[in-house]
């Protein structure tokens, strides 16, 4: 059933899709969601009643039927949500947008449409007001009036008295007609302001039954809702292990490529020392043909050494050989010296002898 009756002046003033969610009723503090999917939102406009009023429908059901009062305050409650309470609904209705900017324009024109409520709500007041002046007036003026007949008596003495009076009772009596005939369009309009909000009233009636009477499905949904969410929660766990995982697999990968960074720097290094081993290679023919060279000299100066310890060996031997005749001669020689000396003295005698014979002769 809809919540806009054909025969009805609303009319849609602003029109925006949203997710709809209820708050939870048994904790206040979890939000239900009312719609599967993003839906229809609209603020709609009653001439009749000067009033305004967020309607929103999911298929054949009456999700969000919010009559807009000038206490009531739209929050913002993150990027994308928002939210508000209706008293008379005995709950918090919360629209989640697909964007920031959505989002923004609702909740402005939620307090365009606030100040609207509450302008024509003084302006109700004023009415009223100024119908309850009158009334009083004309209540104060009845009596007046009766009293002036009663004291000026009947017709005949007041046709006798002439008139001020009577003048003053037809200005009284234009005064009572003019506020009868206003509350006479005011009753009007408070029948017709009733007739409305009975129509309202069934079909509140209505859109409640249809909503006792998903409830059930909505627990049912409800269910499969926490099932899939203990699910999801499940795959959290471990996805989160999975993370840890991945971070550390990040973390080896860190170090494995620092590793391969160092293992580059120190191939380049090889690849340096190897170009300078190339560099050298090329000389090595040079080098070959000197050390066949130097070979050749180390050969022939073993050879020269080879002979040259022959003879060292030969002449080591003639060294000794001759060392023994130097000992032999010395030995001879002071044999010889001894032998020398004994002719020596041998001699001195005999020069002594001859001496002494010279003498005597």
């Amino acid at each position: 059933i809809s919540p806009v009756p054909p025969y009805s002046r609303e009319q849609p003033i602003f029109t925006t899709r949203a997710h709809v969610f209820q708050i939870d009723p048994s904790t206040k503090k979890n939000w239900v969601p009312a719609s599967k999917q993003a839906v229809t939102v609209s603020y709609f406009y009653d001439s009749t009643r000067n009033s305004y009023r967020i309607i929103s429908v999911d298929g054949a059901k009456v999700i969000i039927n919010s009559t807009i009062t000038p206490n009531m305050t739209f929050t913002k409650t993150s990027q994308k949500f928002g939210q508000w309470a209706d008293s008379r609904a005995n709950t918090v209705f919360g629209l989640g947008f697909p964007s920031e900017q959505q989002l923004t324009k609702f909740a402005e024109k939620f307090q365009e449409v606030k100040e609207a409520a509450k302008l024509a709500r003084d302006r109700s007041q004023e009415k009223i007001e100024t119908s309850s002046n009158h009334s009083q007036e004309s209540g104060r003026e009845t009596p007046s009036s009766t009293r002036a007949s009663s004291v000026n008596g009947t017709d005949d003495e007041k046709a006798s008295h002439g008139g001020p009076a009577e003048a003053h009772l037809k200005s009284e009596n234009d005064k009572l007609k003019i506020a009868l005939a206003q509350s006479s369009s005011n009753v009007k309009k408070w029948e017709t302001e009733l007739q409305t909000l009975r129509e309202s009233n069934a079909r509140l009636s209505t859109a409640l039954q249809e909503s006792a009477a998903s409830i059930e499905h909505w627990k049912k949904q409800f269910s499969a809702c926490k099932e899939e969410n203990d699910q999801l929660r499940g795959k959290i766990e471990e996805l989160e292990e999975q993370c840890n995982e991945i971070n550390k697999e990040k973390e080896r990968n860190a170090q494995l490529s620092r590793r391969l960074q160092e293992l580059e720097t120190e191939l380049q290094d090889k690849e340096l020392e190897l170009e300078e081993l190339r560099k050298q290679g090329e000389i090595i023919p040079e080098l070959m043909s000197e050390c066949e060279s130097v070979s050749e000299q180390l050969q022939a100066a073993e050879k020269k050494n080879k002979d040259l310890e022959e003879k060292v060996r030969t002449l080591r031997t003639e060294v000794e050989e001759s060392k023994h005749r130097q000992t032999n001669l010395k030995t001879e020689l002071k044999n010889f010296l001894d032998v020398l000396d004994g002719k020596i003295d041998e001699l001195h005698d005999f020069r002594q002898g001859l001496s002494k014979l010279g003498v005597d002769n």
